[in-house]
């Protein structure tokens, strides 16, 4: 049975009185069908919680694919928001605010980096890297015109742009989208030795996240970042590190990729850069990379604007405490050592993952990812399937252990172990 809302937890709507029913008809009758969402309609939330429009209590092990790491409706971002609600929420960038340059220099400073260039959600994020590793390539590698390649792994997932789905292995992503955007060449993610192959004297960029999210929460092979790494500076080619869903504290570190000891040339940040809030990301590189830009060449009404620095200002004063990594990292460890018991029985095939992150492949005799999220759906657990025989677990960075437990708990009870 699904749980019930409890004393303190946020109540729906006053006006929220129409049926689940009546609400998932609705929406699938006005909209296409691009999604295939739980069969769950949200009308509250508060930290690790999500309420229903019946009143349920729901613990959410997804957190918006790490959009919500700080919970949701976290006091200090939706303060600051308020806040700014009150005294300016765009002006574009044709003027300058007084919070830009502020949010500009901090997130500079977290990453280690000089120059921010800010957008809205991640695809743009990433369609922004790709312009600026092109122009870099041309304008500071001397490159040929036209001839830059960028260089991306196989079972990526960097966004949904006709750009992006061009050079992904996904079917359902890429088919019936062409024709595709030239200059990109797909290698097996976490071979070193198909890299160095890939890339060429016309190679601009390796484009790579450093956990695969979407394709299972993929964790490379040991030394395999900082083997890209290696090979990039060698080479003269950017590393650029898609870091939305496995950045900000995700994984137990602000980057994953300082698991292995490497800075990249370009993060790409977003989801979690906006508190769940309101959608922020950005471009983060030295001057000599971001620098290639000039007035006109890119642009975002919306990216950089008051309200999104705002809440992002927050982001990065609650991420320079170390507080939610060190968080991440205790409660991840915690997390992959009940995974991995799960495993041990026979009903979980493989469990992948690093911090507060897990992919966790069903063995066929339990069912489907998508059957054992809706069991779990059922009894007031959230999590989402993917590639048919996985579950993702990404929890807010803020839950409690002991919420965290009754998540395991009820995912033992789901799988029969």
């Amino acid at each position: 049975m699904r749980a019930r809302i409890g004393k303190g937890a946020p109540s729906p709507p006053g006006d929220a009185v129409t049926s689940t029913e009546a609400l998932i008809a609705a929406a699938e009758a006005h909209t296409p069908h691009t999604y295939h969402p739980l069969p769950v309609v949200i009308a509250g939330a508060e930290g690790a919680w999500m309420t229903d429009v019946d009143g349920r209590r729901y613990l959410d092990l997804l957190a918006g694919y790490s959009a919500l790491n700080f919970g949701h409706r976290n006091p200090r971002l939706i303060a600051a928001a308020k806040a700014q609600l009150d005294r300016v929420t765009l002006t574009s960038r044709a003027f300058h605010h007084d919070r830009f340059g502020a949010f500009c220099e901090q997130l500079a400073e977290l990453c280690g980096m000089e120059l921010v260039l800010p957008m809205n959600t991640g695809a743009e994020a990433v369609e922004t890297a790709l312009k600026t590793a092109r122009k870099w390539g041309y304008r500071v590698k001397g490159v040929p015109d036209g001839r830059a390649k960028i260089v991306v792994a196989g079972n990526n997932f960097h966004g949904r742009t006709t750009t992006i789905v061009g050079f992904s292995t996904d079917l359902e992503a890429r088919a019936d989208f062409g024709p595709y955007t030239p200059g990109f060449e797909i290698v097996p993610y976490g071979d070193l030795t198909a890299m160095r192959a890939a890339v060429s004297e016309n190679t601009v960029a390796v484009l790579l996240e450093p956990i695969q999210g979407e394709a299972g929460v993929l964790v490379p092979p040991a030394g395999y970042l900082a083997g890209v790494r290696e090979l990039t500076r060698e080479r003269n080619v950017l590393f650029v590190a898609d870091e939305i869903q496995s950045g900000l504290g995700r994984t137990g570190r602000t980057f994953a990729c300082e698991h292995e000891g490497v800075v990249p040339d370009v993060y790409v940040l977003g989801k979690a850069l906006g508190g769940g809030v309101v959608p922020v990301s950005a471009v983060v590189s030295s001057a000599e990379v971001l620098g290639v830009f000039r007035p006109g060449e890119h642009g975002s009404t919306f990216g950089g604007n008051p309200l999104a620095c705002a809440v992002a200002l927050e982001v990065i004063a609650m991420l320079r405490t170390g507080e939610y990594q060190a968080r991440a990292a205790r409660l991840g460890e915690h997390l992959h050592g009940e995974l991995r018991q799960l495993k041990d029985t026979g009903r979980v095939t493989a469990v992948r993952g690093r911090g507060l992150w897990a992919g966790v492949d069903i063995a066929p005799a339990v069912g489907t990812g998508r059957e054992v999220s809706e069991r779990l759906m059922e009894r007031g657990v959230l999590v989402k399937d993917t590639h048919g025989a996985t579950i993702r677990i990404a929890p807010p960075l803020m839950i409690g252990e002991e919420d965290l437990d009754r998540g395991l708990a009820e995912l033992r009870a789901v799988l029969g172990a």
